[in-house]
Parts: C-alpha cells; structure tokens; sequence
C-alpha cells in the first residue's frame, strides 16, 4: 500500500494545475483502493449488518451496480456470468469468485469448471461449506443501486440452493448502500484533489478565456468544459448545464427547460452544474459567476447579498447533520430553520461518491420537499459524502423579480462532524476582473 501511496503523492503535487495520472498508475492505484476497502472496510460493515455471506450475481454488458465498483481497473465489464462471493470468517472476509479465471487481483476463483461443469451447482456447493445463517443478495425497492440482481440470476441460486438455505436468502440492501456510500481514507484525501480540479475547470469556464461577453454562448461554454475533461484524459457522468439570469422578464433560466442558447452579456448571473469522474469517484458541483461591466470592480451588492442567503442554507443544513438522524428528519429541520430566518428555501442534497446520484442518506428532491420514503429514511453514517445541492430564492427588487441562488458542493460527514471537501463558494467568480497590473 505504501508505494502506491507515494506514487500518488509524488502526483498530487501536480493536480492543481491539472496534471492527471497516467492510466497504468491510476490503475495501480484504484487496486490498492479496492483492496483496502474488500479487507478492511467490508469486514466491518457484514458484522454491523448481520450478514454471513454476500452473493453478487452479474452479466456481461448488464452489471450489477454494486459489482461495476469492485470491478478490475484493466476489466471495461463483467465477464460471461460472474459470481462474486464475500463470506465474514473469524479474520475479515474470505473474497471469492465463482468465475472461470480471477476477478482481477483482488478476488480468487474457486470454480474448477472441470469438476463441476455446473456454475450454479458449483456456488450451491461453497455456499453449503460455508453454512451462513444469513446470506445477503443484492434485491432493493427504494435504491436501484442496491437492486442489482436480475431475477433470472435470482431464480438460478435459488434453483440449487436447498430450502434450509434458501430461506436464508434476505436483502442486503442496507449493506450495499453502506458499501457504496461509505468513504476510506486514502479515498478521501483523493477526493479532496478531484474536487479540486472540478473548481479549477469551473474558475477557467468562467473566465475571459472562455467567455467573451457578447459573443459567447452558454452553450459553448459547456462544449468547453466537457472538451477540457477530454483533454484531461478524464470523464464526465453527465452533460454539464450553463445558464444566465438577468434583469428584464425573462423566466428563471435553469428551471424553465428552454434557455440553453443564450448569448453572455456583461450584467449576467451565470450558473454552472457541472462534475467529473477520476480514480473511481465523482464530482458535483453547482457555482455562479457575474459578468461584470466595464465600469464594474465588483457584483451589485444585491447579487453578493443573494449569494450569502445561498450559503444560509447551506449552514442550516449542515449544521443538522447528526449520527443516527435521517435525511428526512434533516430536511425537515433545515427548511424550518431556514424559514425561520426569512429565506425561502428549496433543498435537493443527495450522496456523492463511487457514484454521482448515490446512494445513502438523501435530503430531499427538488420535487419532494416533505421527504421521501426509504432513501430519506436512511440514517446518516460517519465517513460519508454528499452533493450539498440546493437554492433559495431571493427577491432582486433592482431587476423586480425573484432569482434563484443555485448551490452544490460536495461536503463530508465524519467522526468530527461536518466540513467541505474543498471548501465552498462564498463569493462570487467574476467574469472580465481586471489583473493587477491593469487596475
């Protein structure tokens, strides 16, 4: 572990302007990653579950979600029928596969094919030596992260299995969920940098060097930012959004599904949704930039106003987040909270991490301000990531309507209570500030 640590470190000092690792380290590094979490972290999270045995069934081209997170750095998808068993023993957990070669380096193939032709006979049999009282399968009704196995998969294990085990078979949705939502250290520490670099592509998106007012369009400004991912030899997992809000009678741009084409013009509020996807993690992020006129230093005072009731809801959330509390009990909380202090708050946070929509504790949608069954039930655990994502509306009496402040950022909840990964906005990014030399 040690020396892939180093070779990440000996990386990192270079992430800020960007430079990315190259893919052979990057896969060196994510199976020491997953190794680290098979060993240490799964072990914990079976004992807490009451789970024996976790059963992972997965296709070629129709992966369980669960089972793309433990996949090889050098495998693009699962193999034929791939079986993946992890069983609690007395030391951690035995990780195996019941698959013609080795699941990558982490996990050993048990199938001798030659003598048990049978793959389904074949895992019946390990799971008998292994006699679990409690055998988990991956089978949800609120998370389809957790909902993974195919009933025709579902249908061959119970096919073989003796009923004694059969009735043993239960979900193991909240382990799923756990195994997802739950963050290592050294996955942290390279979450930091990927958050990092999110911020970095948002500060050049929003910049002269990519918006000339007037001329630029907020959709070239999104065909920017997903070609710079590109350059970087980096992903995103889903198509950025640009949009503005300005004075005059136009609708709120980011909710109304039309303004995609608008020209940028000094006197804009711009906003961005935009994240990346690098070393087995995600980003998410939601930041708003003024585009100044040529007189201005700074945003109107009533724009930088607007952006502080944004980082008060914020603050009325976070400072909610307690062990054991559900999302629903939170989000119930911070919009009272909010309220109670004159905003007008809508919140829509959900889990950040091995995926961009995650699963674990969420708070909110944009659409379900009351709560929402199962996701929202779940209680908030230590060492975990969300997309702080949420707004508030502000009545701009300058431009005689309402706007609305659209925030995300990703946040940690950990045995010290809460923080952001890489900070947060708190000012606005100002598009056409003069350089030093020039003021």
């Amino acid at each position: 572990m040690k020396n892939y640590l180093l070779i990440f470190f000996l990386f990192s000092g270079y992430l800020f302007s960007q430079h990315i690792l190259p893919l052979r380290e990057r896969a060196k590094l994510i199976d020491e990653i997953q190794k680290e979490r098979i060993e240490k972290l799964l072990p914990r999270l079976m004992q807490e579950e009451d789970l024996d045995m976790w059963v992972l069934i997965t296709r070629e081209y129709n992966e369980d979600p669960v089972v793309k997170t433990l996949l090889p750095p050098t495998w693009l998808n699962a193999r034929r029928r791939t079986i993946l068993v992890f069983s609690k023993t007395k030391k951690g957990v035995d990780a195996v596969a019941i698959t013609r070669y080795n699941f990558g380096k982490n996990i050993r193939s048990i199938w001798n094919k030659e003598e048990q032709p049978n793959q389904w006979e074949a895992l019946a049999d390990y799971i008998k030596t292994q006699n679990p009282k409690r055998i988990g399968v991956n089978i949800s009704e609120y998370y389809g992260i957790a909902d993974g196995l195919a009933k025709t998969d579902y249908d061959g294990m119970m096919s073989v299995l003796p009923r004694p085990f059969q009735k043993r078979v239960v979900s193991a949705e909240t382990l799923a969920v756990r195994w997802i939502e739950t963050r290592t250290p050294i996955e942290m520490i390279i979450f930091n940098q990927l958050v990092e670099i999110t911020h970095n592509i948002i500060s050049e998106a929003f910049s002269t060097n990519v918006i000339t007012p007037g001329v630029t369009t907020t959709e070239d400004v999104v065909w920017w930012m997903r070609q710079k991912v590109l350059d970087l030899g980096l992903s995103t997992w889903f198509q950025p959004t640009v949009d503005v809000q300005r004075t005059g009678k136009s609708d709120l741009y980011a909710f109304d599904g039309k303004s995609k084409t608008d020209v940028i013009i000094p006197g804009d509020l711009v906003h961005c949704d935009f994240g990346i996807s690098y070393l087995t993690l995600n980003t998410d992020c939601q930041e708003l930039a003024y585009v100044l006129n040529p007189e201005e230093i700074d945003a109107p005072d009533f724009l930088n106003y607007a952006l502080a009731q944004g980082n008060a809801v914020q603050d009325h959330l976070t400072n909610n987040f307690k062990k054991g509390r559900t999302g629903n009990e939170t989000l119930r909380l911070a919009i009272a909270d909010s309220k109670a202090s004159g905003l007008r708050p809508q919140i829509y946070t959900h889990p950040l991490g091995l995926y961009g929509h995650s699963a674990g504790t969420t708070f909110g949608m944009w659409d379900a301000q009351e709560g929402i069954p199962g996701s929202g039930d779940h209680p908030l655990y230590e060492n975990t990531v969300y997309a702080i994502e949420l707004n508030t509306k502000v009545f701009i009496i300058e431009w005689d309507k309402d706007i609305r402040v659209m925030l995300e950022e990703a946040g940690y909840y950990g045995p010290n209570g809460f923080r952001y990964v890489n900070g947060r906005q708190t000012e606005l990014i100002l598009i056409g500030a003069k350089t030093p030399h020039l003021n």
